[in-house]
């Protein structure tokens, strides 16, 4: 099989060879197709809990016990500069 690649897809490998453990553009390309394979797995075995509380946030909302966007960017952010705080 012969592939053609976008540039910037070229520069995500020559900075993977460069940067990672990998040693060939074969590896790197394995590693992503095996890991979309285990996320799209992911979602399928969780398909039900994910439906699930997609509804509930749906219904959440409806009553309006929903967080404003402003609000919820604010509490993002600051899990965000804890959580670096933590690695530091």
């Amino acid at each position: 099989m012969t592939i053609t690649l976008k540039a910037e897809d070229e520069e995500l490998i020559r900075k993977r060879l460069v940067e990672g453990p990998f040693q060939t553009a074969e590896e790197i390309i394995h590693r992503a197709l095996e890991t979309l394979d285990a996320q799209e797995a992911w979602v399928r075995g969780n398909r039900d809990a994910i439906i699930e509380k997609i509804d509930r946030a749906h219904a959440e909302f409806e009553r309006g016990e929903g967080i404003p966007g402003d609000e919820a960017k604010k509490r993002l952010q600051l899990m965000k500069e804890t959580r670096r705080h933590r690695r530091s």
